[in-house]
């Protein structure tokens, strides 16, 4: 359901950026270069991608003065552990390593902020990544197309990775933005778009 109130998109990411154009929107790409935190010792994934999202729209709401922001944040979890865009090879391969075998909560926090009126709205989408097991010659062959460089929990469903499916919720959480509940967020907040 785009809007024809243009979207002040606060990421750089290109597959954001391509869902958005794909369903129609018209957007500007502002990112907030945001500093992301690591997560606080027990803090819940469902919090922290709220509370990034929230942080990456108000910096660009800030900045702007006007406009409607759209901010979110994905990460995955595995039993309570949050996963974010790995640091480097290591990193990517103890994520990989971690989730082989298991189901993996896929969290986007997604935050509309009309920036004129200091007012937003957010919610939080969780699917579920089901995960095979890798033989290491997979492994080895997967870390060294670094196609897990900048993805949260080292791999992108979006990639045709044939070692992860969606087993259940939206596919476009997956991917970075839960195009259905933005959909959502937009027809139970009208006012946002005026």
């Amino acid at each position: 359901m785009p809007t024809t109130v243009p979207l002040i998109l606060a990421s750089a990411s290109p597959r954001r950026k391509q869902l958005l154009t794909e369903a129609g929107f018209a957007i500007e790409v502002d990112p907030s270069d945001f500093d992301e935190p690591d997560p606080a010792p027990g803090t819940l994934a469902v919090d922290y991608v709220a509370m990034l999202a929230w942080r990456k729209a108000a910096a660009v709401a800030r900045r702007r003065g006007q406009g409607l922001v759209l901010a979110a944040d994905t990460a995955c979890a595995v039993e309570g552990e949050i996963l974010n865009k790995p640091l480097d090879r290591a990193d990517a391969e103890r994520m990989i390593r971690l989730q082989e075998g298991r189901d993996t909560e896929v969290l986007t926090g997604v935050c509309l902020y009309r920036a004129e009126r200091h007012e937003w709205v957010g919610a939080v989408e969780v699917s579920v990544v089901r995960f095979r097991v890798l033989d290491d010659a997979e492994r080895r062959a997967f870390l060294d197309s670094n196609r897990w460089a900048g993805k949260a929990g080292a791999y992108g469903v979006q990639d045709r990775d044939p070692f992860v499916s969606v087993a259940r919720g939206s596919f476009t959480n997956v991917v970075g933005l839960p195009m259905e509940r933005l959909a959502a967020l937009l027809r139970e907040f009208p006012s946002l778009t005026r």
